[in-house]
C-alpha cells in the first residue's frame, strides 16, 4: 500500500515540475505566432488588422500584402546587405522597402522605427488568444437546443384518378437546315472558342524546390528575396527559382564554381545554360515579368554576358 502511494506521489511531483513551453519555443513551432510577434514590433495604421489576417502566410507574403498598412512616417528602411539595391534596380521606392522588410532573417538596423511602438490592438488580441490557449483553458461549447418531435398525423386516403388519354400533338414544322458557307470569302458564323489551355498561365504557381541542393535553395530564398521561401514558382509553364518580393521579377540562381572548370567545360556549360535562360527570359517577358540571373562569380557573369548581352545578370556571392 505504501509502495503504491509513493509511486502516485512521484508521478504528481514530476507532472508539476514539467514546465510549459516558453513563448519562444511556441513561436518556433507555430509560424503564425512568430509572424504576429514580429509584426508587434512595427507601427501600424490599422491596428495590425492586416497582419493578423495574413499571419498564416509566410512572412515575405505578409510583408508584401500589408506594407501599405504600416505607419511610414515612423519607419526607415536600410539595405545593409546590398541585396535589395541590386534586385530592385529601376523599381519604385516601395520595392526597396518591401524587399528589406520581407527578408526572412531579421537584420539589426535594417528597419528603424521612430518613437515607442505600441502593439496594435488586433495583434494584441491575437497574442492574448494564443496565451489563453497555451494555458489550456477549456473551450465552452453551447449545448444544442432540443426540440420535441413533431406530431405524426395519419395520411389521408388517396382515391385513384381516372385515366385519360393524352391529346394528340400537332406536328411541328420541320426546321430548314442552315446553308453552309461556300467560297473563301464567306466569313465564319461563330468565332473559334479559346480554351484555357491556349492561354499562357501567367499566374505564379508555387511548388517545392526541384533540386536537393541546400546551398542553392538557401541562396534562392534569401538573395532576391523569394516571395515563397522554400518554393520554386511556375510562370507560363516554365519553372523559376524565385519570385522577388514586391516586384514582378523572376529569378534563376546558379551557385556552381564556374571559375574552377576547364575552358572546354566552361564553353559547354554556357551553351547548355543559355538554352534554359533564353527560354525562361521569353516566358517571363510574355507574362509581363522581369528576369534576372544570379551567379556566384564574376567569371561566370562575364561568360554569359559575352554570349547573351540581352540578359540581366548579377553576382550574388553565394557559395556552394
Amino acid at each position: 500500500m505504501r509502495f503504491r502511494a509513493c509511486i502516485a506521489l512521484l508521478l504528481y511531483v514530476s507532472a508539476c515540475a514539467t514546465s510549459a513551453p516558453s513563448p519562444r519555443e511556441s513561436a518556433a513551432r507555430d509560424p503564425r505566432l512568430a509572424n504576429l510577434q514580429r509584426a508587434a514590433t512595427l507601427p501600424w495604421m490599422d491596428g495590425g488588422r492586416c497582419a493578423v489576417q495574413e499571419a498564416s502566410e509566410p512572412w515575405p507574403v505578409l510583408a508584401e500584402r500589408c506594407y501599405q498598412a504600416l505607419d511610414h512616417d515612423r519607419l526607415e528602411f536600410h539595405d545593409l546587405t546590398g541585396r535589395c539595391a541590386i534586385a530592385s534596380a529601376g523599381a519604385a521606392a516601395m520595392g526597396l522597402g518591401v524587399c528589406v522588410l520581407a527578408a526572412p532573417e531579421l537584420v539589426v538596423g535594417a528597419v528603424v522605427v521612430a518613437g515607442v511602438v505600441v502593439v496594435g490592438f488586433a495583434i494584441k488580441e491575437a497574442l492574448d488568444a494564443y496565451e489563453l490557449s497555451r494555458r489550456g483553458r477549456p473551450e465552452v461549447r453551447p449545448v444544442p437546443e432540443t426540440r420535441p418531435a413533431p406530431e405524426v398525423k395519419p395520411v389521408p386516403e388517396v382515391k385513384p384518378v381516372p385515366e385519360t388519354n393524352p391529346a394528340p400533338q400537332k406536328p411541328s414544322p420541320k426546321k430548314r437546315p442552315k446553308p453552309e458557307p461556300r467560297g473563301p470569302d464567306f466569313p465564319p458564323l461563330e468565332p473559334p472558342e479559346v480554351t484555357e489551355r491556349d492561354r499562357p498561365r501567367c499566374e505564379p504557381i508555387p511548388k517545392p524546390h526541384a533540386g536537393k541542393d541546400d546551398a542553392h535553395n538557401e541562396c534562392a530564398d534569401q538573395f532576391p528575396p523569394n516571395r515563397y521561401p522554400g518554393m520554386d514558382v511556375l510562370v507560363g509553364g516554365v519553372s523559376f527559382d524565385a519570385l522577388q518580393v514586391g516586384v514582378r521579377v523572376l529569378w534563376e540562381i546558379k551557385t556552381h564554381r564556374f571559375d574552377t572548370y576547364p575552358d572546354f567545360i566552361q564553353k559547354r556549360e554556357v551553351e547548355k545554360e543559355l538554352k534554359q535562360l533564353r527560354k525562361q527570359h521569353d516566358a517571363a517577358a510574355a507574362c509581363g515579368y522581369g528576369f534576372v540571373v544570379g551567379v556566384s562569380t564574376e567569371e561566370h557573369k562575364e561568360a554569359l554576358e559575352f554570349q547573351a548581352p540581352e540578359l540581366k545578370i548579377v553576382v550574388t556571392g553565394c557559395k556552394r
